[in-house]
């Protein structure tokens, strides 16, 4: 029995977000760290079977005002059954701090499923980030969890 499961590769599919819309939040972005800061409310959608595409949106009418739109892209390079692995593309304009300006990401990233609640995917990523909000070019490191790269329901 054993056996015949090895050999058969259609027994354990990946996590399809094909056609599937995901609604849930992304707090990555340089400003959401200042004072004031804001998560952006977060749709992802999956354009393919191993192509995903995310846009970002959040805002605070505090003063200063803080805000964050943004775009992301990933390509899904390896693919489990509950764990989708990818390589991903970020741009946004943002506003903190009584700055604003342009921040630029790239790394790879991983959201994973708990096994019997398939429609919540918890996001982690690490990277690198280029962004001029602190009125210099600053270039950072990324590493996020899931608690600030994002959880999101599919639909």
């Amino acid at each position: 029995m054993i056996v015949i499961l090895f050999f058969v590769p259609n027994l354990s599919q990946a996590r399809e977000l094909h056609g599937r819309l995901g609604v849930g939040f992304n707090s990555e972005f340089a400003n959401s760290s200042l004072a004031g800061g804001v998560p952006g409310v977060s749709l992802k959608y999956g354009l393919t079977r191993d192509i995903g595409f995310e846009v970002i949106a959040g805002v605070a009418t505090s003063s200063p005002t803080n805000s964050v739109t943004a775009v992301k892209l990933a390509k899904h390079l390896f693919m489990e059954t509950n764990l989708n692995f990818s390589f991903f593309l970020g741009g946004g304009i943002l506003s903190g701090g009584g700055n604003s300006g342009a921040e630029f990401m790239g790394g790879f990233g991983a959201e994973f499923f708990i096994p019997g609640i398939e429609s919540l995917g918890f996001s982690t990523d690490v990277g690198a980030s280029f962004d001029n909000l602190s009125g210099s070019f600053v270039v950072k490191t990324l590493g996020v969890s899931f608690l600030n790269a994002g959880i999101h329901f599919y639909f």
